[in-house]
């Protein structure tokens, strides 16, 4: 089959193939996310992955409903389009007794709707019969809970595990429960709404009785407890309620977008669903987590870049991604977790093997870019809505941070920053291609440390630039003074260093020798994004972006097709990430190059039309674009993922040319620009301190027009064309 490949006892499939309605369903809320098939159960023998995880570990690793001992029949299956809600229709096949048929298929509608809310999992169950007899059968769910750590489903072996309690059984509730190795408790407690005639450890049995044209409704509520915790109960409907009242309240403080193109809608709608629905409300403010099932967790670059490309729509969020890294940026050296004064953490995770040290992601800061696009998105977030208050709450973190990068971050004292593994279990490449074979030579041999990435240098003269800004306006003239000195000497030093002419582009890296890495890759475009490219390079860094060995058709690829470790296949050696191209897009307008931007947009779009619900994944496989077919799905690719799902919203920045300036309350268009496919777009709710405007931008052949609406407060609104 065409839309089937096979690579190392791995399947790929096209997002176009009925084959990719396998999928599974997601919700996610707060430190609590499930995975069930479509029939909304968690298989027995599935995937892998299906359950309900809770901090990090599988609370539910089987929920299966039977009618009559039989699986239903699926009719239809979706997630709301603003996550919600899981809503699965089902019908009975035919059921029989002493060999004949007993109840005919399609007799039944069993209607099951399911929530997450507060480390609970509500579901409602509804049949409805639609026979002129009555009828009576049995409802079962057989239920299982493995408490794997996420790592362990991921494919870790563990010599050793703590030990599963006996079920404890009430009328109308079962309780689940192991106890780790870190002597941590936890529970699942499954509690229905109507007793079941039997109730087992296992297994829930319900007599259902259905009068003609008659329905019933079930509720089960699924707790999964920590410790001695016992929280509110609460219900189906509850739950619904407060979730609703909770978006409600978010999506009051975003900018709406609606364009004439319907297509475009379902792709905006989506990845801003996906965004609220990873964000979660920490005690140092929300923050998005970086995707389900293997990354529902905080992360550093991750979390940065996803608020970074949703800031002109949603600045909030930045606020909470740099106040919590400000209060986790490390303040001592501990080489187990690849910490140094100043570093700004990579990712932090709950559950039994981070507490036991079994694996070094607890609180663990093996990276080499988060902490200078802390700075980046610090200074960002201050020209976004000159909230100086809170930029000076954190300056002592900002400081640090470039303490960081001039101590801890110039590992041999070359002027640029590097990474070298400290830690035996950390990772060995610490940008954000992490692959063990992301980094290497023109022939194909790896990158010895320590390595100088290409994107990293942009990322620190970015942050210098950032980091003087705010020195200036905050009377530190003299500081502000030498950290653009020192930007600006980068800025030589990494163009000069850098370049390879042969390739018409950057190398990917400098190696422990300070030898270029000779490979076409997209980490050259990230040096368009942060404008430490020099415009005599620019351009031939954006025609080799967009050359075909680079550009796949849906988007540019992580590494060309023409260098030695290409695979459309791999995770980072050739495969097509969203965020990346929203970055090199940034890049590409900041050069002048809004075409090729463009291009980028109307790439990504098409691909999240061939996407289920519109979604764009972590990334996809960078097979050349074929007529009539959609982008090749990777097959344990994140969906939602936190910075793909902002994506859209960043593209749509680049091509409009929009910037903000609070402190002259002025909204800005430079050469906007929209796709021939979107003629009209409309704006709501777009921000900047106290006021607030709606536009209307309309694409004309030589320009795009801008009307006001609604304007309150005082802003301007001004377009350069």
């Amino acid at each position: 089959m065409d839309d089937v490949i096979k690579v190392d006892d791995r399947w790929y499939v096209s997002a176009s193939s009925a084959h990719a309605d396998d999928r599974t369903r997601v919700l996610k809320h707060g430190e609590t996310f499930a995975l069930f098939n479509r029939h909304g159960d968690i298989q027995r023998i599935s995937i892998g992955e299906q359950g309900l995880y809770h901090q990090g570990t599988r609370f539910l690793s089987h929920l299966e409903l039977l009618i009559n001992e039989r699986r239903a029949i699926l009719l239809n299956s979706t997630v709301k389009e603003d996550n919600t809600i899981l809503d699965v229709d089902l019908t009975n096949p035919d059921l029989y007794e002493a060999g004949r048929v007993k109840l005919h298929n399609d007799t039944l509608h069993i209607f099951r709707a399911k929530v997450l809310r507060d480390g609970r999992c509500y579901e409602q169950v509804r049949l409805t019969n639609y026979s002129d007899d009555s009828v009576d059968l049995p409802l079962t769910f057989e239920f299982d809970a493995d408490y794997l750590d996420i790592f362990e489903v991921r494919g870790v072996k563990r010599s050793r595990r703590g030990r599963l309690l006996p079920a404890v059984i009430a009328a109308d509730a079962v309780e689940l429960g192991y106890v780790g190795l870190d002597e941590v408790k936890r529970r699942t407690r499954l509690t229905f709404s109507q007793q079941p005639t039997e109730l087992t450890g296992n297994r829930a049995r319900f007599h259902v009785h259905l009068a003609p044209r008659g329905s019933c409704t079930l509720h089960v509520s699924i707790a999964c407890l920590v410790g001695e915790e016992e929280g509110e109960p609460g219900s189906y409907e509850q739950a619904v309620s407060r979730t609703a009242e909770e978006l409600e309240q978010v999506r009051s403080r975003c900018s709406a977008i609606h364009t004439s193109n319907e297509q475009f809608n379902n792709w905006l709608n989506r990845s801003a669903a996906d965004l609220h629905m990873l964000t979660t409300r920490l005690k140092e403010g929300l923050y998005p987590f970086a995707g389900v099932p293997w990354f529902s967790t905080p992360f550093g670059r991750d979390g940065i870049i996803t608020a970074l490309q949703a800031l002109w729509v949603y600045p909030d969020l930045a606020r909470g991604v740099l106040n919590f890294l400000a209060a986790t940026q490390a303040t001592a050296l501990n080489p187990e977790q690849e910490a140094e004064p100043g570093k700004i953490l990579h990712e932090t995770r709950k559950g039994e093997l981070a507490a036991l040290g079994e694996i070094p992601f607890g609180m663990y800061y093996g990276t080499v870019d988060a902490t200078p696009l802390f700075v980046v998105l610090a200074g960002e977030y201050y020209q976004r809505t000159g909230d100086r208050v809170f930029i000076e709450s954190i300056w002592p973190n900002i400081e640090r941070a470039i303490e960081w990068i001039d101590r801890y971050g110039d590992v041999d004292g070359d002027g640029f920053v590097e990474y070298q593994r400290h830690a035996e279990r950390g990772l060995v490449h610490q940008g954000w291609k992490d692959s063990d074979d992301s980094i290497f030579h023109a022939d194909g041999r790896s990158a010895e440390g320590p390595i100088a990435l290409c994107e990293v240098q942009g990322y620190v003269y970015q942050a210098k630039l950032h980091a003087a800004d705010l020195a200036e306006r905050f009377g530190e003239l003299e500081r502000a003074r030498q950290w653009r000195c020192e930007a600006c000497d980068l800025k030589n030093r990494f163009n000069e260093q850098f370049w390879c002419e042969e390739l018409s582009t950057f190398a990917i890296a400098l190696d422990g020798d300070k030898q270029p890495c000779r490979v076409r890759s997209s980490n050259a475009g990230h040096a368009l994004f942060s404008g430490i490219a020099s415009r005599q390079y620019a351009r031939r860094v954006a025609e080799t972006l967009l050359s075909e060995a680079s550009f796949s058709g849906w988007g540019v690829r992580t590494i060309a097709a023409s260098e030695q470790r290409y695979n459309p296949m791999s995770y980072h050696n050739g495969s097509v990430w969203p965020h990346d191209n929203a970055l090199i897009a940034m890049g590409l307008t900041r050069y002048g190059y809004r075409e090729h931007a463009l291009k980028i947009l109307a790439g990504m779009f098409d691909a999240s039309i061939f996407m289920e619900l519109h979604r764009l994944p972590e990334l996809f496989c960078g097979f050349v674009r074929r007529s009539g077919q959609g982008p090749t799905l990777y097959p344990v690719a994140c969906a939602p993922q936190a910075w793909a799902s902002t994506t859209a919203f960043y593209l749509l920045q680049a091509c409009l040319g929009l910037s903000f300036d609070p402190q002259q309350a002025r909204i800005s268009f430079v050469y906007p620009q929209l796709p021939d496919f979107i003629d009209e777009m409309i704006v709501n709710n777009l921000r900047l301190g106290n006021a607030v405007v709606d536009l209307r931008l309309r694409r004309h052949p030589q320009d795009v027009g801008i009307r006001v609406l609604r304007k309150e407060g005082d802003v301007a609104i001004t377009v350069v064309v």
